[in-house]
């Protein structure tokens, strides 16, 4: 059986080729490949493998964009950090769908999943109906995270959240209690995924939670200081140009 790997994080492809190996000697991984436009070319290009893992969240955009511009026709294993994808891709009946960290018991019962699991002529309109139903899922606005940590996955509320900074090109997520998660996101997908009626960004480091404002300092030049209920590392500053925006967020969410 010949395997594709669409997966942009070096360490997590070797990890998942490694754990491919170890169950089941049988798959052969002919290619990884790092970003859509890598992966439109080779799909494009090539004979199409008996299976892709593929991860959802790539360096150059979501991989739902690879079907905007190629066929596939074999069965897909999703794989991504997000959990709330899942029940999509379920509900569907997905071939699979694996949550990172991936751990070999998860990706063994995909693998056996797939033994009976039965792709005919309907291949490429199931593969469309599962990518049309997570692409659903996406657009809708984040409830929770799941967070990982060791070997766990720590469930996080999206209403604990205060705000979220960036450091070292990681997110930092703080939560009401002070407690905080590190992600590897940018603070841009991350404003995506939340509501904007609840959490704004103030500026390039920062997303704010409506709940979390105690009150605001003008500041020189127009700009504004947002002061939270919980300590910050560094003063968060709304600049002149978004001020106006950041008032009108500010007002249109009280009650």
């Amino acid at each position: 059986m010949k395997a594709v790997i669409v997966e942009d994080e070096f360490m997590a492809a070797r990890s998942l080729e490694r754990l491919i190996g170890q169950l089941n000697n049988d798959i052969s991984i002919v290619a990884v490949l790092q970003s859509v436009d890598e992966s439109v070319e080779w799909f494009s290009a090539n004979p199409h493998p008996d299976l892709v893992f593929m991860d959802i969240h790539l360096a150059d955009g979501d991989s739902f964009a690879i079907f905007d511009k190629t066929e596939i026709r074999c069965p897909i294993i999703f794989t991504t950090a997000y959990d709330e994808y899942a029940l999509k891709a379920f509900e569907v009946n997905s071939i699979d769908y694996l949550l990172k960290p991936i751990n070999k018991k998860s990706l063994s019962k995909a693998l056996d999943k797939l033994k009976v699991f039965s792709f005919k002529d309907n291949n490429a309109d199931l593969v469309e109906k599962i990518v049309s139903s997570i692409r659903e899922t996406k657009s809708s606005h984040r409830k929770h995270f799941l967070i990982p940590y060791k070997d766990k996955l720590i469930p996080l509320p999206i209403e604990e959240i205060a705000f979220i900074y960036t450091e070292y090109k990681m997110a930092r997520i703080v939560c009401f209690n002070e407690q905080m998660y590190t992600m590897d996101a940018s603070l841009d997908e991350l404003c995506r995924q939340l509501d904007s009626s609840l959490f704004f960004r103030a500026n390039r480091q920062y997303i704010v939670s409506h709940r979390a404002i105690a009150d605001l300092t003008v500041w020189f030049g127009g700009r504004l200081s947002v002061n939270l209920s919980v300590e910050t590392p560094e003063r968060i500053i709304v600049s002149r140009a978004r001020s106006g925006d950041f008032k009108k967020w500010y007002m249109g969410n009280t009650d």
